[in-house]
C-alpha cells in the first residue's frame, strides 16, 4: 500500500481497549481508511518488534453534524460531515506486548 510509518495513525485509549490489553493482549489503533489486514499486521510487526496473531478491522462512517455560526451579528446555520475512519484490532501472539505510553514493546 505505502509507507508502514503512515498506516498507523494513533492508538486508541478507553476503557474498552484499556481491558483489552490487560485480558487479551489486543490492542486498538485508528489506521489509514486504504489499509488493508496485512498491512496493518506488517506494520505493527515493523513499528513495534512484536508477532501479531490477528487483525480485526471496523469502518465508522463520518456523521452528519449541524454547526451554527454567529457573523456579524447574524446567526448562519451550516451542516457538514465528519470524517470516515477505520478501527483495527491487533491481537498479539503469546510472550509479547506493546507499551503505548513509550511506544515502543515492552
Amino acid at each position: 500500500m505505502q509507507n508502514d510509518s503512515q498506516i498507523i495513525i494513533r492508538p486508541l485509549i478507553g476503557e474498552k481497549a484499556t481491558r483489552y490489553v490487560e485480558t487479551e493482549r489486543k490492542y486498538v489503533f485508528q489506521v489509514d481508511k486504504r489499509a488493508n489486514k496485512l498491512d496493518i499486521k506488517r506494520a505493527v510487526q515493523k513499528k513495534f518488534n512484536v508477532e501479531v496473531a490477528k487483525v480485526g478491522v471496523m469502518n465508522y462512517k463520518g456523521k452528519k453534524k449541524n454547526t451554527s455560526v454567529r457573523s456579524s451579528g447574524k446567526v448562519l446555520r451550516t451542516s457538514g460531515f465528519r470524517s470516515s475512519w477505520k478501527k483495527a484490532i491487533v491481537t498479539l501472539k503469546e510472550g509479547f506486548s506493546i507499551d503505548l505510553m513509550s511506544g515502543g514493546p515492552e
